[in-house]
């Protein structure tokens, strides 16, 4: 076979090979984004509608009158048959509980993403610049702390709250988190890896301490600030054990993420609603940081120390 004969071949095979990488990924990228698209769209569906698709999931097999308008299987539609806003109506207007918990979950979450980043910050300078014998113990520390589950520490969290005289309030939700070592881990490896030249000019300009962290570490670790604080407000936007635990005596307290599992199966297309408004506002903040989160994460492990 001649040498054009070969490199035809080659084309070929790299054709093929780029053609089934692009499927797989192709459908890959679709298995993880159906859910989203399910949601939003059963979101617009009338209330009959979504029970005659979904309701034999939800429905008692014993129940005769239940049964008689469910179809035997489940109905996956993107289209829905009559476009309807009654479950957006009922959210937004009739129902104002679903707005309360959704600004309970404003509440505990801003607080906590600005107040741990904050800390953060200071702690990171202090385990990237100080070169003490107990710096290193230190920190294991607080990677350990990391490593655990949060059901390892939600006893102590509990134990704590309690001693305070913190339980059933909003402090006990907000204070754990504020302390989490998450973020100062992943801020300590980026300061680490500023280069010392940078600290060395800065200090031959006459910069003191301050002037140091403010004016040139927080600067260049801008994009991982941007990417850890949006980790830290998926993860607290989400979460379900700390308030089922700390607020057990003040459901109203409860964010929306808890809401969410007790609506009942007579409120599926209550439940599509409040979970499409529940993700505008992580989705709107990813799309808004999305080029400075992959920013961060390439710069931290570009920047050599």
């Amino acid at each position: 076979m001649n040498k054009a004969g070969i490199r035809n071949k080659d084309k070929i095979k790299r054709i093929i090979s780029v053609a089934i990488s692009m499927i797989i990924l192709g459908y890959t990228a679709l298995m993880f984004i159906m859910p989203v698209v399910l949601t939003v769209s059963n979101s617009f569906m009338t209330k009959s509608e979504i029970t005659a698709n979904y309701g034999k999931v939800f429905s008692d097999s014993g129940t005769s009158a239940v049964s008689s308008y469910i179809a035997d299987k489940v109905n996956l539609k993107i289209i829905p048959d009559k476009v309807s806003f009654g479950q957006y109506v009922t959210v937004l207007i009739k129902s104002p509980q679903y707005l309360l918990k959704f600004w309970n979950s404003v509440i505990y979450v801003v607080p906590i993403v600005i107040f741990q980043i904050a800390i953060s910050l200071g702690a990171s300078y202090s385990f990237a610049r100080y070169r003490g014998p107990f710096r290193n113990t230190l920190f294991f520390v607080y990677i350990a702390l990391m490593l655990m589950p949060y059901q390892v520490t939600l006893v102590p969290n509990y134990l704590v709250a309690d001693w305070m005289n913190i339980l059933n309030t909003r402090w006990s939700i907000i204070l754990p988190g504020i302390f989490s070592p998450f973020a100062v881990f992943i801020l300590t490896k980026t300061m680490q890896r500023i280069p010392s030249s940078i600290v060395e000019a800065a200090k031959i300009d006459g910069a003191n301490e301050w002037q140091i962290f403010s004016k040139v570490f927080v600067p260049m670790s801008r994009n991982a600030i941007y990417s850890v604080a949006l980790l830290l407000f998926i993860d607290y936007w989400n979460m379900v054990e700390q308030p089922l635990i700390m607020l057990q005596n003040n459901e109203d307290m409860h964010p929306l993420s808890v809401f969410l599992s007790k609506i009942n199966a007579g409120e599926i297309g209550l439940a599509f609603a409040v979970a499409t408004i529940y993700m505008v506002l992580p989705l709107l903040l990813f799309l808004y940081s999305e080029d400075r989160i992959l920013e961060g994460i390439a710069s931290s492990s570009a920047i050599k120390g």
